[in-house]
């Protein structure tokens, strides 16, 4: 598994737990037991492999992984344009700061444009690849993510987007080397995600990441 990096500074979720789903939420670390506000309070949505809305196409940054790293989301199957979205952008999110660590460039324009700036998921993308960067990795293998759900606030302007994800088969590899760290399978290799999205005020169509709650070791992720 490639082992995440927790941030140098972070903000409890609870500090603005009755805020995240109205819109003006802040904080947040990985592996924060704390829950998001508002998830179950709004419409719960679980992805399946249905027909997908059509969600207004954005262009986005490109982002070419390469042979040896995949970053497998199943395709988003929702009756909702608004949810199609969000779950389509948390997903590029979550692309973008691996992609980051690819690049080496904690300045990656990618991360940027999936997440609100200097949000405290902004901040946590920087703080990931930075600090891979600064240890001299990079990653290779395959994390797979599944039961992906979307959880709209009643006002419809915010949603938690939630899935799991399997890094058993995914390693930290040192980038002067070659050398990839190839760890034993465990549970901490199953991680539980819920990313806070809002629609873009200058982009039609495009959700930025607001605030992470990332925890290891979910047993409930692990079929």
């Amino acid at each position: 598994m490639h082992r995440r990096h927790a941030l140098p500074v972070a903000v409890s979720l609870t500090a603005a737990a009755a805020l995240l789903l109205t819109g003006c939420g802040s904080g947040g670390k990985k592996s924060n037991e704390d829950k998001i506000a508002g998830v179950g309070s709004g419409a719960s949505h679980s992805v399946s492999p249905t027909p997908s809305a059509a969600a207004p196409t954005v262009k986005g940054p490109d982002m070419p992984f390469p042979a040896d790293v995949k970053i497998d989301f199943p395709a988003a199957g929702v009756t909702d344009p608004k949810q199609a979205a969000a779950a389509r952008d948390a997903a590029n999110f979550v692309r973008s700061f691996h992609y980051g660590i690819i690049k080496q460039d904690p300045e990656n324009a990618a991360y940027k444009f999936y997440s609100e700036y200097l949000s405290p998921a902004f901040k946590y993308a920087k703080g990931q690849i930075k600090a891979d960067v600064d240890d001299g990795y990079t990653i290779t293998g395959e994390v797979r993510f599944s039961r992906t759900k979307v959880t709209m606030a009643d006002s419809k302007a915010t949603a938690v987007v939630s899935f799991c994800s399997d890094a058993s088969k995914f390693y930290s590899k040192e980038v002067k080397t070659g050398k990839v760290h190839v760890t034993t399978p465990s549970i901490e290799d199953y991680t539980s995600w819920q990313i806070l999205m809002a629609p873009s005020p200058n982009d039609q169509g495009l959700w930025k990441a607001r605030q992470t709650q990332i925890r290891d070791g979910a047993e409930e992720c692990r079929s």
